[in-house]
């Protein structure tokens, strides 16, 4: 085996299971089992090497590949030179530099700017389980810890990492991620807190909030491991480790944060943020509502304020600057971009703010004038898109760089110059400079005047007709000139990296900067789309009240083009805990049921509300059970997945919680399906005592006011003109008197044919009424009869 395929081994051994990329000239090469995976997944030429298989991408253009393999669940090991190639003495130093994965990837292509990239780690202590998230992107690293694995998996949903590192005592544990399991001692307490304290720079880790905390700080510790030492990634600009707990929140399992599309439709529409920071935050607020009234009034007060757009336009991604800066990756626009920014800087802290959230927000911001003058004066206005294309330097800063430059882009100027000022000198106008491979640069003058040349000048040729010299400074310039270029690029490299890592001495200060426009950004969006859709602030208090007058649904309602919303009311206390609301399909129930647990949320992300007026009493959970869909994945049929949902609900409501049900029991018989519906209102109404909106076609189920009198029925309007229905939208007192299916059916292009046989099937079913409540003992048990077969 050849000393550099010996190379590449050690580099393999250092990559384990990621493909390795080895940089060999203007190339990154990939061999063995790593070269067919390339050659497939980038639809690459594979060729051999000695019978070794082989594939190879171009350097310069490595990122899209790169990025191809990683959006594919790949990992990437980039093994480098570490030395120029051109002074190595025999074989050229290679290592692993850097493992790019799903979770640590930089790629705009892979991350959108507004999206977190979250890296998980998990273990367990005893019956604890510990959870440990980073973004390495944006220095965002917290840990939390779960008694119930239930609660785990909720926070997971909620997260979306792109990634899980596992200990063996979880490998059991269903993540939707790519997983990277490791035995038990790496996640061994000691190790993990002597780690820790080490980055931190700290005695102790009580100060940060995390005492007691033994599953979490042992996840926390083997994530920074892995990080550093098997993937070989800068952490330095991690510097915090937020605890956080659970019971801070509102709780949305991931049935919840489907149904209400939290992610999608609901950020587009509030989402008017002018940074990447602070659309990432927006985003985690709406799916980790508040649980806590002083919290909630805060933003309240914010908001409230801040209903004009602040000068942030200018403002870059200052979390993910700052890791690529302090990685070593940035490029020259990528600081001018940070120029940029901190420039943007000043002007915030000089806007008179009241509120007390966003004053200490203001206080937070450090304008760092004196890191933006210094990237001013070190980096060209507009530099190229990589060091190596050279004029990233600002001309002026560095003088020996700009004689460089000179002799480089100007070296027959300098010649001219040179050769007149001699002439001067030494009275000799016929005194030439020449130049050949042999001797490099020389002076010639003719025999006659050889004696007039100083004695400080080196005789180096005769000629017949003339003699050629060498002096000092030509001599200089000549090493320069041949030099010039490979000087060039090593001075603005050495610059440049000075540059960075004065600027990696400021990433605390940037970052803290960074999360407090965060928040003032989070906030005037939320403040924008208040203004711009006349949106109210609700009152959120410690009762068990939900009063909503005139509610809009956000989204619908923002969509909506030309055509007015219908607004409705909302009534649920203890005394009427449960809404019973029937109507006809395509009449807004659905809409109308989500839109309460919308405007519950959004008073708890602290955002004002589509409404006239709204009181909202503090709420733990909103739980929705709306729509029909499959699990095939799990072999479980719509139904079953109906029932599962229902049953969380049941297990985990409270007397705080909004519960949101949409045709519960359709997926079974009627009989089975009315039982369930019915058995389901009665336990949230005796043993959970929720507030609960229950949408049914079940009309058996507006029976229950009968028997609860915390029970109440509502339908939706509809008026009927020769025959048809017009929807109103509107939500009234009572119970609807009919279905309304046929008139739907005729709305949606259902055949007439087909349309007067289910008026013929109906007539018949309503004149047997006994059938819909008695089953005769050798019918089937599981259908009504039907009196006309």
């Amino acid at each position: 085996m050849t000393p550099m395929m010996l190379q590449w081994h050690s580099c393999k051994e250092a990559a384990k299971e990621a493909i390795l990329l080895f940089r060999m000239g203007d190339f990154y090469e990939a061999f063995y089992k790593d070269a067919l995976l390339l050659a497939k997944e980038l639809d690459l030429t594979l060729t051999k090497r000695q019978e070794v298989p082989m594939a190879g991408i171009p350097w310069q253009h490595a990122e899209s590949y790169i990025d191809r393999l990683v959006g594919n669940g790949h990992k990437v090991a980039i093994a480098e030179q570490m030395e120029d190639p051109k002074q190595a003495k025999g074989l050229v130093k290679r290592s692993v530099t850097k493992i790019i994965t799903p979770a640590t990837t930089t790629s705009h292509t892979l991350v959108g700017e507004k999206q977190n990239n979250y890296f998980a780690s998990l273990t367990k202590q005893g019956a604890i389980y510990g959870l440990a998230i980073l973004d390495l992107g944006c220095a965002d690293f917290r840990v939390c810890e779960f008694e119930e694995e239930e609660s785990l998996q909720r926070e997971l949903y909620r997260l979306r990492p792109a990634e899980c590192l596992l200990s063996e005592k979880l490998s059991a544990l269903k993540v939707d991620s790519l997983v990277t399991k490791r035995e038990e001692w790496h996640f061994d307490h000691a190790m993990a807190y002597s780690l820790l304290t080490r980055h931190f720079r700290l005695q102790s880790l009580d100060g940060l909030g995390v005492k007691g905390m033994v599953a979490g700080i042992k996840a926390a510790g083997a994530l920074l491991a892995y990080l550093q030492q098997e993937l070989h990634l800068e952490t330095s600009h991690v510097q915090q480790l937020l605890p956080y707990h659970l019971d801070h929140y509102m709780s949305l399992d991931e049935a919840t944060m489907r149904h209400l599309e939290l992610e999608g439709a609901l950020a587009k529409t509030l989402d008017r943020t002018q940074t990447a920071m602070g659309g990432r935050l927006l985003r985690q607020w709406i799916k980790q509502p508040l649980f806590d009234v002083e919290g909630i009034s805060a933003r309240f007060d914010a908001v409230g304020e801040l209903q004009r757009s602040l000068p942030l336009t200018h403002v870059r991604d200052l979390e993910r600057l700052t890791m690529k800066i302090c990685s070593g990756y940035a490029s020259p626009r990528e600081l001018i971009a940070l120029k940029a920014s901190l420039e943007a800087l000043p002007p915030l802290k000089k806007i008179p703010l009241m509120a007390p959230l966003l004053r200490e927000q203001q206080e937070q911001i450090d304008p760092l004038e004196e890191l933006a003058k210094r990237i001013g004066q070190v980096i060209a206005d507009e530099p190229p898109v990589r060091l190596t294309d050279g004029g990233v330097i600002r001309s002026g800063f560095h003088p020996p760089l700009d004689e460089l430059r000179l002799l480089s882009s100007d070296s027959k100027s300098w010649l001219v110059r040179y050769q007149e000022s001699l002439r001067e000198e030494l009275q000799i106008k016929t005194l030439k400079v020449g130049f050949n491979r042999v001797f490099g640069y020389y002076l010639e003058v003719s025999r006659g005047q050889a004696e007039k040349m100083p004695s400080t000048f080196q005789r180096r040729q005769t000629l017949a007709n003339g003699e050629r010299f060498i002096t000092p400074e030509l001599k200089e310039f000549e090493d320069k000139v041949l030099t010039a270029e490979e000087q060039i690029k090593a001075i603005e490299s050495e610059l440049y990296q000075a540059l960075k890592e004065e600027i990696a001495s400021y990433s605390q200060r940037i970052l803290q900067s960074a999360r407090a426009i965060a928040v003032l950004d989070a906030l005037g969006s939320l403040g924008e789309v208040a203004k711009s859709h006349n949106y109210c602030r609700p009152l959120v208090d410690d009762s068990n009240v939900l009063l909503i007058d005139s509610g809009r649904h956000p989204v619908v309602e923002a969509t909506q083009i030309g055509e007015r919303f219908i607004p409705n009311d909302t009534q649920l206390d203890p005394q009427n805990r449960l809404a019973i609301l029937t109507g006809p399909n395509m009449a807004g129930k659905s809409t109308y049921i989500r839109q309460v647990a919308l405007i519950t949320l959004l008073a708890h992300i602290g955002s004002f509300v589509p409404a006239k007026k709204a009181h909202i009493g503090l709420t733990d959970k909103i739980f929705t059970r709306i729509g029909a869909s499959d699990d095939l994945s799990r072999g479980q049929s719509t139904f079953m997945v109906e029932m599962h949902e229902t049953a969380n609900i049941l297990h985990n409501a409270t007397s705080r919680s909004l519960v949101i049900l949409d045709e519960i029991g359709r997926g079974t018989s009627t009989y089975d399906g009315v039982s369930i519906a019915w058995a389901v209102a009665e336990h949230l109404l005796n043993k959970s005592g929720s507030r609960t909106l229950f949408a049914t076609h079940y009309f058996e189920l507006t029976r229950l006011v009968d028997v609860h009198s915390a029970a109440f029925n509502l339908n939706v309007e509809v008026q009927e003109r020769d025959g048809d229905i017009v929807f109103l939208h509107k939500i009234v007192p009572g119970s609807a008197n009919r279905s309304y299916g046929i008139c739907v059916a005729r709305l949606a292009g259902l055949p007439a044919s087909v349309i007067k046989r289910a008026q013929e099937v109906l007539e018949r079913l309503e004149a047997a009424p006994p059938e819909r409540t008695k089953r005769k003992p050798k019918d089937n048990p599981h259908q009504l009869t039907l009196p006309f077969v």
